[in-house]
C-alpha cells in the first residue's frame, strides 16, 4: 500500500515537472500569439484615427461599415479570382515536374536545388525582381518579346490594367511552383510501384491509373499543400506591393493591401482592425470546413 502511494506521488511529480518545463515555452507563444489578436479585436471596438483616439467601446460601428464598402467587397473578389487562377496552375505545374522528376536523370540533385531556389528568395526580393524584368525600358521580357515580335513592343506590364494580373500571376507561380513540386515529388516517389506496374499489365489507362492509384495515394499530402498555398494566396501581399501597390488605381487591389492602405495610409486603425478580423474568421471557417471535409471522405 506504501509502495503503491509512494509510487502515484512520483508520477504526480513527474507529471507537474513536465508542466512546470513546458510553461515558459506556453506563456511566451501566448504571450506572442494571443496578446495581439484580443488587442485587435479590442481596437475593432473602438475608433482610433488619425485625428481621434477614441478608446472608449463604439459598438458595431466598423464592422457595420464593412459591409457598405465596395472597395473592400472588391479587394476580396480580387483575392479569390486571384487565388483560384494561381492555386491550380501551381498545383498542375508542380505535379508535371514531380512526375518528370520521378524518372532517373543525370545531375537530378543538381536540377531539383535550382528549381527550388525560388522558394528561398524573399517575396519583396522576388516582386522587386520581377517588377525590374517587366520594366518597359530595361527589362528584358520586352526585349526577347521584340525579338520574338520582328520589333519594338511596349507592353506596360504594370501599368496596363489588362496585362498587370498576368503579370503577377508569372512572378507568383514561378516562385511557389517549386514548393508543390517538392511536396508532391515526396508524395509520389512513396506510391506504390507494385500497383502501377500492375495496372500497366492489365492495360489501364494514364487517367484511370492516376484516378484509382496514384491520386488517392497522394491525396492527403496534396490537401495539406493545397491548403497551405490556399491560405498563403489569400493573405499574399508583399509581391504585389513591390510590383504594383495594389495599382492601377485599385486594380490589384486584395485584401491584405486594402486592411495596409486603411491602416497606414489612411490610419484607419479601428477599421483595419475590423478587416483584419474579417479576414481571421473567414479563413478559419474555411480551414475547419475543408479539414472536416477530409475526415469524413476518411
Amino acid at each position: 500500500m506504501r509502495q503503491t502511494s509512494a509510487l502515484s506521488r512520483t508520477l504526480d511529480r513527474e507529471r507537474v515537472f513536465k508542466y512546470v518545463l513546458i510553461a515558459p515555452a506556453v506563456f511566451i507563444i501566448l504571450l506572442i500569439g494571443l496578446y495581439p489578436f484580443i488587442k485587435l479585436i479590442v481596437t475593432s471596438f473602438q475608433n482610433i484615427t488619425m485625428f481621434d483616439d477614441d478608446t472608449s467601446f463604439q459598438g458595431f460601428v466598423n464592422y457595420a461599415r464593412l459591409f457598405g464598402d465596395g472597395r473592400l467587397w472588391e479587394s476580396i473578389l480580387h483575392t479569390v479570382i486571384f487565388t483560384a487562377i494561381a492555386l491550380p496552375l501551381e498545383l498542375v505545374f508542380g505535379y508535371l515536374l514531380a512526375v518528370l522528376f520521378l524518372e532517373r536523370l543525370p545531375f537530378k540533385q543538381v536540377f531539383v536545388a535550382i528549381i527550388l531556389l525560388p522558394t528561398v528568395i524573399a517575396p519583396i526580393v522576388a516582386g522587386s525582381t520581377w517588377r525590374l524584368m517587366f520594366d518597359q525600358r530595361f527589362g528584358p521580357i520586352n526585349q526577347i518579346i521584340g525579338w520574338i515580335a520582328g520589333g519594338e513592343v511596349e507592353l506596360l506590364w504594370t501599368v496596363n490594367p489588362v496585362l498587370v494580373w498576368p503579370a503577377i500571376m508569372i512572378a507568383e507561380v514561378w516562385q511557389w511552383t517549386p514548393f508543390m513540386f517538392l511536396i508532391l515529388l515526396a508524395a509520389l516517389s512513396n506510391v506504390d510501384r507494385e500497383q502501377l506496374e500492375a495496372a500497366s499489365i492489365d492495360g489501364a489507362s494514364w487517367w484511370m491509373t492516376f484516378r484509382k492509384i496514384v491520386l488517392p495515394a497522394i491525396l492527403p499530402v496534396m490537401f495539406i499543400a493545397v491548403l497551405i498555398r490556399a491560405l498563403d494566396l489569400f493573405r499574399i501581399f508583399d509581391v504585389i506591393w513591390t510590383m504594383t501597390q495594389g495599382g492601377p488605381g485599385t486594380r490589384t487591389e486584395t485584401i491584405s493591401i486594402y486592411a495596409y492602405q486603411m491602416a497606414f495610409r489612411e490610419f484607419e486603425i479601428s477599421y483595419s482592425a475590423a478587416i483584419a478580423f474579417l479576414v481571421i474568421i473567414v479563413l478559419t471557417i474555411l480551414v475547419i470546413a475543408a479539414l472536416r471535409r477530409v475526415e469524413v471522405a476518411r
